[in-house]
């Protein structure tokens, strides 16, 4: 089964921040705030310094090489630097009802050019390979909840220490009364009001 994402390149972010930011988010310190980093420079910090986080290490920036973050200062460059024994994987669990639909959402953008990483979240999983170092992009999609713990992750597609800009992560509960499922279903892709549809992507279930 999959799910249905929906991809907007991004021109006004700081409205799209605050619609998003205007729901009650699960994920912790998903716009990466809570490490103050010095305008115009990056720092990297072991993930359990990180709140929220788990994983590899978490390289922030700050409006490094005049790359601005979606929400607040910072954004993350998931290709960090440090030790690191293969891809990089940064994740975090958070609590979920089953059979409820959450929303999921994330801006991303290209260090530099034929970037790749793949995105998890309730057994369902997304490589992404279309952005590009001109603007962030936006990741917007439903899943349903197969636990009472949801884990969602990010995994580099190499070990390079640099590459994938990730910002503003979210995921908010819908208004809609949980159902029994089985496993992950397919939902329609919600709509993003002011922002024109450019494409979509499929999440598919881990084999």
């Amino acid at each position: 089964m999959s799910f249905t994402a929906v991809r907007n390149i991004v021109g006004a972010t700081a409205l799209l921040a605050a619609s998003f930011s205007s729901q009650a988010s699960l994920i912790v310190n998903g716009d990466f705030e809570m490490n103050p980093v010095n305008p115009g420079n990056w720092a990297v910090f072991n993930s359990n310094h990180v709140a929220g986080w788990q994983g590899s290490n978490i390289e922030i920036w700050n409006a490094m090489n005049g790359v601005l973050a979606v929400s607040g200062d910072n954004f993350i460059e998931l290709n960090a630097h440090g030790a690191n024994s293969g891809k990089w994987y940064i994740f975090q669990d958070f609590a979920t009802e089953i059979g409820k639909a959450y929303q999921l959402s994330f801006f991303y953008r290209a260090r530099n050019n034929n970037e790749r990483f793949d995105i998890s979240v309730a057994g369902l999983s997304q490589t992404l390979s279309d952005h590009n170092n001109l603007g962030w992009t936006l990741f917007s999609s439903v899943f349903v909840a197969t636990d009472s713990l949801s884990r969602l992750g990010f995994t580099s597609q190499n070990a390079s220490t640099t590459g994938n800009f990730i910002d503003n992560v979210q995921v908010s509960a819908l208004p809609s009364p949980a159902v029994a499922v089985p496993e992950p279903v397919s939902l329609a892709a919600f709509g993003l009001g002011l922002l024109a549809l450019v494409g979509g992507r499929r999440l598919g279930r881990n084999k």
